[in-house]
């Protein structure tokens, strides 16, 4: 979104956003500053059309000792992941833009790494919009995001940010927004200019959200489908049509804040029937002191795994695409087949320095089903092991704000192997560590 303003001003706005997409930019030709002369370039007066420019650098490294709960896999200098985003935003009026990204991630000293961490340049985003007063369309490749990311989301932990090959439809009225969409995942690839759309994977469905209603605040409801040619749930492989019915609350009541969701699925896979569902809540509680936020809180979730004996049904959760980073950045674990609860705290130290620390215990749903990645692969599948304790995770970080374009933070990490995970891994406990700095441009 951005604002054309008419009026000379005598400072710059602009507002960065975590969708770059929607970032906000006011013009402002009194500014000669050259790095705003250099983000917007007047195209015509009538009609008004810019270019916006934008970027972003994040610069990270991560240690892991015994990753994969394995001491054998060591990497004891440790690796550097790093990403670059480089947008261009053509606006014409208020009507018509043509929005395009592109996204570079590499690997330092990374020993065997992925796609997702090694992708050396590809077309990140390349779509177009057209709005008419309400209804908005929009055409291409582009990321998707809703909600708190449970379901789907723009994978911000890894190295490289995911994206779909979509058309959307999005209408607007008040506080009542609602989209739909049909989309092919876009899966990357080794090399340069080479990622390209899934055709064994499609989602499509519809996302409302009604806002400042009455008793709920806000409120999100949504119909999801993803069909896959090929899926894994524990030990078994074959054609997956899921559909997910969910809802969420959020809002606050004073200094208390609230967050629940509610999923449902149903369909099919190969020749079972679909019968999961999740349930989560997200409470802190926030004050202030000495002119700094606090905040305190409980997360619980619980997210369905399959049961065996109930052999003409699949009753594993998939979460479809969440957030990369779903339980801290190690990214050690996903959810699906789990049970968690998750007491955090969140200090502002001063005005540029933040510190978060949170602690998870992690169960199975249910004991004879696997454990799984974020990313819905199997991690460890239930054959070796009854027991339900996956274990616990304790995490913190350091975050520093030098600027609007400048941040710095340094994260911790340690996983204590519970009985499940020493049943069928060697059982090490995990300790993680990363530092990380971002450049916004």
């Amino acid at each position: 979104m951005t604002t054309f303003h008419s009026a000379f001003y005598p400072q710059q706005i602009n507002e960065f956003k975590f969708l770059r997409y929607n970032d906000i930019i006011s013009i402002d030709s009194t500014n000669q500053n050259l790095y705003y002369k250099a983000k917007q370039v007047r195209i015509s007066k009538n009609p008004q059309a810019f270019i916006f420019f934008g970027a972003e650098n994040r610069t990270q490294y991560q240690y892991f000792e015994n990753e994969n709960w394995d001491e054998n896999l060591k990497d004891n200098n440790g690796f550097i992941l790093n990403r670059a985003l480089l947008y261009s935003d053509l606006k014409i009026g208020k009507s018509f833009r043509v929005f395009s990204q592109l996204q570079s991630s590499v690997t330092i000293s990374r020993i065997g790494p992925n796609p997702i961490e090694e992708n050396p340049l590809d077309l990140h985003q390349l779509f177009i919009d057209v709005n008419l007063k309400r209804l908005s369309f929009r055409i291409g490749r582009q990321e998707l995001y809703y909600g708190s990311q449970r379901l789907i989301s723009v994978r911000e932990g890894p190295n490289s940010r995911q994206a779909f090959d979509a058309v959307k439809i999005t209408f607007k009225r008040n506080d009542f927004s609602a989209d739909a969409f049909y989309s092919y995942y876009v899966k990357n690839r080794f090399g340069n200019f080479n990622d390209r759309i899934d055709g064994d994977t499609k989602l499509f469905g519809g996302y409302a959200v009604l806002k400042e209603i009455k008793f709920l605040d806000n409120l999100e409801i949504y119909v999801l489908n993803i069909q896959k040619d090929k899926s894994t749930f524990n030990t078994f492989s074959g054609a997956e049509n899921r559909n997910t019915a969910g809802f969420r609350v959020f809002g606050n009541q004073s200094n208390w804040f609230y967050d629940i969701e509610g999923a449902y699925q149903f369909g099919r896979f190969e020749k079972k029937n679909i019968k999961a569902w999740t349930f989560s809540v997200n409470n802190y509680f926030s004050c202030n002191i000495s002119k700094s936020i606090q905040k305190i809180g409980l997360k619980a979730e619980y997210i369905s795994g399959d049961r065996i004996e109930t052999e003409r049904t699949l009753e594993t959760f998939n979460p479809l695409f969440p957030r990369g980073a779903y339980f801290g950045l190690a990214s050690l674990i996903g959810p699906s087949n789990l049970i968690d609860i998750h007491p955090f705290l969140e200090c502002q130290l001063t005005r540029k320095l933040f510190f978060n620390v949170d602690y998870d215990v992690f169960w199975r749903a249910s004991s004879s089903d696997a454990i799984y990645q974020p990313n819905v692969s199997v991690l460890f599948d239930s054959s070796g092991s009854n027991s339900k304790k996956i274990g616990n995770q304790l995490g913190a970080s350091f975050n520093y704000e030098f600027n609007k374009h400048l941040i710095f933070t340094i994260e911790g990490t340690w996983f204590q192997s519970g009985n499940f995970i020493k049943d069928v891994s060697n059982g090490k406990d995990i300790l993680f560590t990363a530092a990380t700095l971002t450049l916004i441009l």
